[in-house]
């Protein structure tokens, strides 16, 4: 049972922290509702699930050999998070009905594949729970990391959603998808000096 609790709170603590699919997340659930961000939700939590399967699988012996990986993800992982910082920044309110501009399932899902943050988390929760009695104990995490992750992304969707009683002008949402596309610059920005100084 201890075990299985270290497993919870080192996936809540990872997923519900603030981050870049977070703040996408919070902005999309303020401009488009829970349901139409549902989609990014979704291809963000699958899109974790599956990297830290990938990692746990395998690949988390590569990282170890090749050290650097992680330093060129960095730069292309804070390439996209600065185009979808962007987007936010950019999005007026008054279209904010318009399918292309809401963030997709696909987004969610290559976001979390280039966001330097979830693979520190992966390479983390494998070293942590990986057991070389056998990968039970990896699926186990596994499953409960898809559930919170799945629970602590819809939080952030949902206040995003309930931050509507505030934003309730243009020029309100503009300013929150403005300050929402400078947090997400920022962090890219921030991401990629801690990993290349």
């Amino acid at each position: 049972m201890s075990l299985i609790l270290a497993m919870v709170s080192f996936s809540l603590a990872m997923s519900i922290s603030p981050g870049p699919v977070n703040f996408v997340i919070l902005s999309s659930g303020a401009n488009y509702g829970i349901r139409k961000t549902f989609y990014f939700v979704s291809g963000a939590t699958i899109g974790f699930t599956l990297l830290l399967v990938f990692i746990g699988l395998g690949f988390y012996e590569v990282i170890e050999l090749y050290p650097y990986f992680l330093k060129y993800l960095s730069v292309a992982g804070s390439a996209l998070i600065i185009y979808m910082g962007y987007l936010i920044a950019t999005a007026k309110p008054e279209v904010k009905i318009e399918k292309q501009s809401r963030p997709t399932f696909l987004q969610g899902f290559l976001l979390q594949w280039l966001n330097p943050k979830a693979w520190l988390a992966c390479v983390a929760g494998v070293s942590i729970f990986s057991s070389p009695e056998g990968d039970t104990r990896f699926f186990i995490f596994s499953l409960i990391y898809f559930i919170v992750c799945y629970i602590s992304l819809a939080l952030w969707s949902f206040m995003g959603a309930k931050s509507t009683i505030v934003l309730n002008s243009d020029l309100r949402l503009k300013v929150f998808n403005w300050v929402m596309g400078f947090l997400l610059v920022s962090t890219a920005f921030f991401l990629l000096y801690t990993q290349l100084k």
